[in-house]
Order: C-alpha cells, then structure tokens, then sequence
C-alpha cells in the first residue's frame, strides 16, 4: 500500500512539474508576440519612431535567439533547474523594468535583458521534460502539450495582448510577468527535482561560447534589422551576414578541434535530429505569414481592432490544442513520428495556399477561418511530432543541447520569415501602389505574395521530411503498452 502511494505521489509530481515548465514556456513565447498588438500605443506614450519602435521587438529577439544554444548547453553543465530558475528571475526582474519604462532606451534595454532571461528559462525546458519522461508513450504526450504551448502561445499572445492593452494599459503586458514568474519560480523548486550537471570541465569552452553566441545574434541582428530595412543585396546586410557566417565557421573549427567542446558536433550525426531541425527553421519561417502577414490584413484591410484579431485566432488554437494534447501523441506512437509530420506539414502548407488567395472583400468565415483550422490542424499534429523527432536518439547529457537547438532554429526561423516575407510583400505593395492599384489591393496583392513564399518555404521543408527522416526505432518491451494505445485510440476514433 505504502509503495502505491509513493508512487501515486511520485507521479503526480512529474507531471505538476510539467505543469510548471509548461507555464514558464508559455511566458517566453506570450511576451514575443503579446507586444505585437500594443506596439501602437507604446509608441504614442513613448514617443517612438517607426523605425526605433521596432526595437522593441528586435531587442528581444536578437538577446533571445542569440543565446539559446549557449543556454541549453550551460543546463547540460550546471543544472537545468538552476538556469531554469535563474532565467525566471532575469526575465521577471526584466519585465518590471519594461513595465515601468518611461524613456524609450530604458525600454529597449530591458527588452533586451528579458531576452536573455527567456533564453535561460526555454532552452533547457524540453531537455527537462525528455529526462521527467523517459518512458515513450507518456514522453510522446508530455512532448504533446509542451508542443502546443509553444507553438499555440502566439496566437494567444495576440489575444491577451489586445484584452490588456484596451482594458488596462500597455505597461500591464509586462507587470503580469511578475506575480506568474514568482509563482513559477517558487512552485518549480517544489515539483522540479534539482539535477546534477555534468561539470564546467565537460564542456567549459569560453572561445566557442563567445563565437556562437556572437555568430547567432549577429545572425539574428542581419535579419531582422538590415535586412529588413535596406534588402538582403544591400552593402551593409552583406557585411553583417558575412561577419556573422564568418563567426560560424570559427565556432565549427573551434568544435571540431577543441578537447572538450561546448557543443559537441555529434549530435547533428543524427538525421532525425538535423533534419527536424531543419524542418522546423523552414516551417516555422513560412507560417509566420499567418501571424504576422494575416494580422495585418485583419487589421490594415479588414479593419479588426487588437481584441477582434485575437478572437480570430481563436479557432486555429483550439484545434491545435485539441489534437496535440489529445491525439497527435498516440497517433505518433502507433504510427510512427515521421508518419505523422507528413500529413501535418501539407495541412499547414494546404492553410497557407488558401490564404494566398484571400481578397479585398473577403469574409472571415469563407476566407479566413479555413486557413486558420488548417494550420491549426497541421501545427497541432506536426510540431509534437518535431519535438520527438528533434529528441530522438540522444543522450541524456546532451539533452539540454538538443532543447536549445530546437528553440535556436525556431527563433532563427521566425526572425528570417519575418524578414523575407514582410520584404517580399513590400515590394509587391509598392509595385502594385507605383501601378495606380487602390490602397486596400495592393496591400492585399502583396500579403498574397507573402502567403505563397510561406507555401513554398513548407512545402520544402515537407520534401526534407521524406527525404531524410525515420521514424525511430521502438523496442520491443513497448509492445504491450502500444496495443493499449492503439485500442484507447481505436475506441476513441470510433466515437468521434
């Protein structure tokens, strides 16, 4: 009876800890896009210039893409609870500051600093969760909901952005980080069994921190400045996106040679875990045409207000949640990862075409909310799928490595989608006003622009995933616990 209990116990304790991860994830990624929708009012109070105002999302970016990688590695070191916690109180610290920003460098800074503080607490989540989880069918599901948040937070972001910023102020977008980040913090050093890492002297290398890191948030830095502002041919983009491969390369033959790297160059041996990475870097920057591209039609064209675009988005993130949370864990474990990425990578590519036809008097209900079920489908079965795929095969001491990895080639993805399509949509915008095309169509023809580069962009990263991915191997003690499933799952298809 006692060993029941105790284990009862146990259990109910991994997964409040999931609980606990899974609300400091969604913190990182609500404050990437909760911003998003109070941007105009920050610039009236602050006096912001289009292009300073930027900044305020750029400084978040490039701090947090930068310094994943160093981030996951340093948990696989030290312990991932501790960076976890020590990301908390950064991030929250750095979020009072935003909050109480009346100068528009101090906000800036402070963004800037909470990006950092977001590397810390996300990059080392998903290593957390594959060492909590180390059985596969409950690995597959807590990867399930982990997936969700992630991928489900920005569109969620949109909403709680809209409902804050008209009902309170802008400044609160920030302040509620703070009660949420200390209750996180207090409630992980309860459920979050504190873990050992591996040592300094396992992977202390300072010269390939100081290359990766630089290489990443210049890299990051190119995109979403530069590049954004003068064109991917521009003098200036060059030579930072130069200085930014150059600093790569240096971080790959310091690896390479270095007794004990920080980055172990192993890892990428897998092709499930390179070509998820990669999948996931390609879908992540074409469907941000929906977030971005499809706010601003609702907004520019349509003429939604900031709550009325957040509700809009509703519908794609209740599909998400439902089958990422519920099915995509099971189908994934009866049918393989790999089986399952597939059709959900061409639901999100299928959503992204029908967008590329949306027109100047287009209804929400025919034109926009098939795309937004579509992609909600196809993001809720594929990324669960990618986050096993992406964790597939490696050790555990390398876990905190592979999580970072995962969150760098997302954000990177994010900060090159964001750049490639709302230049590409520019340009055709322009084109079409230069034409003597109404305001409402050209800016419509170059969002279409922008949905087809996304279509693409998936439609790539579907052909990596037939030409490289696997579904992993099982072993054979699994059996007995698979037909369970697979008859939970018949049984639950059939009433559906």
């Amino acid at each position: 009876m006692t060993d029941t209990f105790e284990a009862s116990s146990a259990e109910r304790s991994r997964w409040a800890a999931l609980v606990v991860l899974c609300v400091g994830m969604l913190m990182m990624v609500l404050d990437a896009t909760v911003v998003n929708v109070a941007l105009p009012a920050i610039k009236d109070d602050l006096g912001f210039s289009q292009s300073g105002l930027a900044w305020v999302v750029n400084g978040y970016l490039i701090s947090f893409g930068g310094l994943l990688l160093l981030s996951g590695r340093l948990g696989d070191l030290i312990g991932r609870r501790d960076v976890f916690l020590g990301g908390l109180v950064l991030f929250s610290t750095a979020s009072l500051a935003c909050g109480l920003a009346q100068d528009q460098s101090v906000l800036v800074a402070a963004r800037f600093i909470q990006g950092c503080g977001g590397a810390l607490t996300s990059a080392v989540i998903l290593g957390m969760i594959v060492t909590l989880f180390p059985e596969p069918s409950e690995q597959a599901r807590a990867i399930g909901v982990f997936s969700f948040v992630a991928s489900a937070g920005g569109s969620i972001g949109l909403l709680a952005g809209g409902v804050i910023t008209q009902l309170v102020s802008w400044h609160w977008i920030f302040f509620i980080n703070l009660p949420i980040g200390v209750a996180t913090a207090v409630a992980a050093r309860k459920y979050v069994v504190r873990d050992r890492g591996i040592g300094l002297a396992k992977g202390a290398d300072v010269p390939g921190a100081v290359f990766v890191t630089s290489a990443l948030m210049l890299a990051v830095y190119t995109i979403v400045s530069p590049a954004a502002t003068y064109g991917w041919g521009a003098g200036r983009t060059l030579v930072f996106g130069a200085a930014s491969v150059a600093l790569l390369v240096a971080f790959v033959v310091r690896e390479a040679t270095c007794a004990q790297p920080l980055v172990p160059l192993g890892i990428f041996r897998s092709r499930n875990v390179t070509g998820a990475n990669v999948i996931q870097a390609l879908t992540v920057a074409g469907m941000f045409g929906m977030f971005f591209l499809g706010v601003l039609y609702l907004q520019q064209v349509k003429g939604y207000d900031a709550l009325q675009t957040g509700l809009a988005y509703l519908p794609c993130t209740i599909v998400m949640a439902v089958l990422s949370v519920r099915y995509t864990e099971r189908l994934a474990m009866r049918f393989g990862a790999r089986t399952v990425l597939v059709p959900g990578l061409a639901m999100i590519a299928v959503g992204l075409g029908l967008f590329a036809r949306v027109p100047v008097d287009g209804t929400y209900l025919v034109d926009v909310m098939p795309s937004a079920l579509f992609m909600g489908a196809g993001v809720g079965i594929s990324f669960p799928a990618l986050m096993m795929l992406s964790m597939s095969g490696v050790r555990p001491e390398d876990a905190g490595l592979a999580s970072g990895l995962v969150n760098t080639t997302c954000q990177v993805g994010a900060a090159l989608g964001l750049a490639v399509l709302a230049t590409l949509s520019t340009a055709r915008t322009e084109t079409l006003s230069r034409a003597g095309r109404p305001v409402k169509e050209a800016l419509v023809g170059g969002y279409q622009r922008g949905f087809v580069v996304g279509t693409v962009l998936v439609l790539v990263a579907l052909g990596v995933a037939l030409a490289v991915i696997r579904n992993p191997q099982q072993p054979a003690v699994q059996a007995d616990a698979q037909a369970e499933v697979d008859d939970d799952l018949d049984a639950e298809l059939a009433v559906a």
